[in-house]
């Protein structure tokens, strides 16, 4: 039987502009409500316009996502937090201290790295993107509908 799917879940990197954000998305789309699921990063930056363009190809629209640090976070406490970078490892141990929640370390690539040709760039965050959907579905499986 599949693990239960946790109520809430913060995905977490260094600017909360590309990985963590697509983690989230990725989430929510293939769970809905099921779970809340929040981002975040250790330092503010924009959403990354390679980010929104390989979340476009596959559906998902995150152009509008505001980015923000752990500080400016809504909700408090989390089932689950899913770091993506040892900077937000680091910080999310320390959240450890006075919340009880799980830590996973998913150590994801930073295609912001990647220099050359626009596709060059691209093809790095699609394989970001795709390294982070194959996680996702392998962490929170994807079932049938529960029978009411």
């Amino acid at each position: 039987m599949a693990e239960e799917l946790p109520g809430s879940v913060l995905f977490a990197c260094s600017y909360n502009a590309v990985r963590s954000v697509m983690a989230a998305a990725l989430l929510r789309h293939y769970h809905g409500t099921r779970v809340y699921v929040e981002s975040c990063g250790v330092r503010a930056g924009d959403v990354d316009g390679f980010a929104i363009a390989v979340m476009d190809e596959i559906g998902l629209d995150i152009s509008s996502y505001k980015s923000k640090t752990f500080d400016q976070l809504e909700d408090g406490f989390f089932d689950l937090i899913i770091t993506m970078s040892p900077e937000a490892q680091h910080r999310a141990v320390e959240m450890t201290r006075t919340m009880a929640c799980d830590v996973e370390f998913w150590n994801t690539f930073d295609a912001t790295m990647i220099e050359g040709s626009r596709e060059t760039r691209l093809d790095a965050y699609r394989q970001v993107r795709d390294q982070i959907k194959k996680r996702i579905l392998d962490r929170f499986p994807v079932g049938p509908a529960p029978k009411i």
